[in-house]
């Protein structure tokens, strides 16, 4: 989904030259704003989409905050803006353009462009419980860590956990990992079924063994709630094997409210025996 306004005018005094500031002129301004897909538009819900008059103020108000020698400046400043008060905005493109740039050219107008993508702060619970456990892990965490627009700076130790939702079955090892990621969300699931692949899972049960299993998390406080992918993970506040790697790396780390270290030691006294053990290997 796209949102996007064009031709906005502003009365501005940007430029280098002392009469551009003095004077003033006109300037152009498109503003293309990419939406993370999400239940706003199905509901037809006014309050939950971007507003085409808030970004056209939001425009006016940063370019009121100068005179900028550069209209790269305000093209970025735009730009920069509209993401932190849009969360909804996967990315963004500002061009400016100035009719009455003082150049000796003939011109019709001359202008810059600035585009800005998300990112996303992110985590990712990895198990397997088939073939060689470890190795199954760090090659999906090399393929996460090798593809474009990701970035892996955390990554849990190894822990034997007991099999969960289907009880007999072999042991899983499970980590977690965390980083950043400019893939919108459904892209970034799409990624971990990949990943998945090229290890080498196949179909199967539900909650049944597997050779592999990359689940995302979270991405910021993003929530999701569609046909594919639902943020933050539906089941993860009640998994011990992924709260409890996850509070090792990430212990402050708070998803929609809620800190995961204190979400681990809940699910413990409820449960002492679905703690995970702490394998003497690690991912490195």
């Amino acid at each position: 989904m796209r949102v996007f306004v064009s031709d906005l005018c502003l009365f501005a005094r940007h430029g280098v030259f002392p009469e551009e500031k003095r004077l003033g002129q006109k300037f152009f301004l498109d503003i293309d704003c990419r939406l993370i897909p999400g239940p706003g538009g199905i509901a037809d819900d006014y309050a939950r989409t971007l507003c085409y008059d808030g970004l056209c103020r939001l425009a006016a108000e940063v370019s009121d905050a100068g005179p900028f020698d550069l209209i790269e400046t305000l093209a970025e400043r735009i730009a920069d803006a509209v993401l932190a008060r849009h969360p909804s905005v996967a990315s963004v493109r500002v061009e400016v353009r100035k009719p009455a740039a003082p150049l000796s050219a003939m011109v019709d107008h001359v202008g810059v462009e600035a585009t800005r993508i998300r990112r996303w702060r992110m985590a990712l619970s990895l198990g397997s419980n088939l073939g060689d456990k470890e190795r199954n892990l760090r090659l999906a965490l090399a393929h996460l860590a090798a593809s474009d627009g990701v970035e892996i700076d955390g990554v849990s130790r190894l822990y034997r956990t007991a099999p969960w939702g289907k009880t007999d079955q072999d042991w899983f090892v499970n980590a977690c990992a965390t980083g950043w990621t400019v893939l919108e969300p459904v892209a970034m699931m799409k990624l971990c079924r990949r990943v998945e692949l090229a290890v080498g899972r196949m179909p199967g049960l539900r909650w049944g063994p597997r050779l592999i299993d990359v689940d995302l998390l979270h991405m910021d406080d993003l929530r999701v709630e569609t046909g594919e992918l639902t943020l933050p993970h539906r089941e993860m506040w009640n998994r011990a094997f992924v709260l409890e790697p996850l509070a090792e790396i990430a212990p402050e780390l708070a998803i929609t409210g809620r800190r995961v270290a204190e979400e681990a030691d809940r699910v413990m006294r409820a449960d002492p025996g679905a703690a995970p053990e702490r394998m003497p290997s690690d991912m490195a």
